[in-house]
């Protein structure tokens, strides 16, 4: 599961706001500086636990998805903002949105129910550990909010928000961001407001720009759903490789496809299988070598190579030195 890039920008612009130690963070991360202007950017999404640990020793701050999420910039210039402003209203944005926002994350769903007069706008996440559940949870929910104000012109305002993570130590980060009652302990994270405000007009509804703006959120989906191919493959690559057979029609197998289907697949989003595997091949070569201390008769097994010699050629093409260079540059002063 991945989430978008934009995500990481969002906080990116809000640590410096804070003053953090924007490089520290992003080295403890492995990430660099120049992959953010990447548009197309999306990051691991068991990345999240990581980043929010590295934040919260960084910084020494026990509620930091509170204070990274006051300094950031409303969530703008997305396709998902684009279909809430073109909507006539403010509920038709959020039916669109909830259709769509795997655009933002894989792990992440938002759904609205409506109980008389009192709408619930529910934000659940899928596979993050509970640590850094709490402080995406307080990213996510102020992010929501804000969102939401913002769409809304200012007339937003919530009657109550819950949490699921449990009860904090010290409430006074809470306060500080919500005069309205709080929960804890939830089933999941909610925004309760009032039901009146989904049939608000927007301001900015266009039929047309409405009607385009969906056609580009439903083409941006599709080539999501056509990237899960890729890791698919790459999935099935990892359980064939130790046999030293991996092929596109074993892996086409494997994933109940003709190869001619899955070929086709790949080429949508300008991949190819050969490629794949050379790719796989590399980070796992490049991986055991920095990382263990396996021998190199024992790599070239495990990367399904059969014999030294084609893997020495094949390691020199992609990395310009020897499996033994590059192992002996990766332990200089450990």
């Amino acid at each position: 599961m991945q989430d978008a890039g934009v995500l990481l920008r969002i906080a990116y612009e809000a640590m410096k706001e804070l003053d953090i130690d924007v490089v520290e963070v992003l080295s403890r991360c492995n990430i660099s500086e120049e992959v953010l202007n990447d548009k197309n950017l999306r990051t691991p999404n068991h990345a999240q636990a990581h980043f929010w640990k590295v934040l919260e020793d960084v910084t020494k701050d026990p509620n930091i998805g509170i204070s990274l999420s006051k300094r950031m910039p409303v969530f703008t210039g997305q396709v998902l903002q684009y279909l809430f402003l073109s909507s006539p209203t403010f509920g038709t944005g959020w039916e669109r949105a909830t259709k769509y926002f795997r655009l933002i994350s894989d792990a992440a769903s938002v759904s609205i129910k409506t109980e008389g007069d009192v709408a619930r706008l529910s934000v659940n996440l899928d596979g993050v550990t509970e640590d850094a559940n709490r402080h995406l949870n307080d990213c996510l929910i102020i992010g929501m909010f804000k969102f939401c104000q913002h769409v809304t012109d200012g007339e937003f305002k919530a009657k109550k928000i819950a949490f699921a993570h449990p009860h904090p130590e010290n409430l006074a980060a809470y306060t500080s961001v919500f005069t309205c009652p709080l929960e804890f302990s939830a089933a999941d994270n909610y925004i309760y407001f009032d039901a009146n405000l989904l049939d608000r007009p927007s301001s900015h509804a266009e039929p047309e720009l409405f009607a385009l703006h969906e056609q580009l959120a439903s083409r941006k989906i599709a080539k999501l759903e056509l990237q899960d191919i890729v890791d698919k493959v790459r999935r099935v690559i990892a359980q064939q490789l130790e046999s030293g057979v991996v092929t596109l029609e074993s892996v086409a197998t494997e994933l109940d496809m003709k190869p001619r289907m899955l070929r086709a697949k790949l080429a949508d989003i300008e991949y190819n299988f050969n490629q794949i595997l050379a790719d796989f091949r590399c980070e796992l070569s490049k991986k055991l070598l920095a990382n263990t201390d396996e021998s190199i008769d024992q790599i070239v097994y495990l990367t399904g190579f059969s014999e030294p010699s084609t893997f020495y050629r094949a390691f020199k093409r992609w990395v310009q030195m020897t499996p033994i260079e590059y192992r002996r540059s990766k332990r200089v002063g450990n």
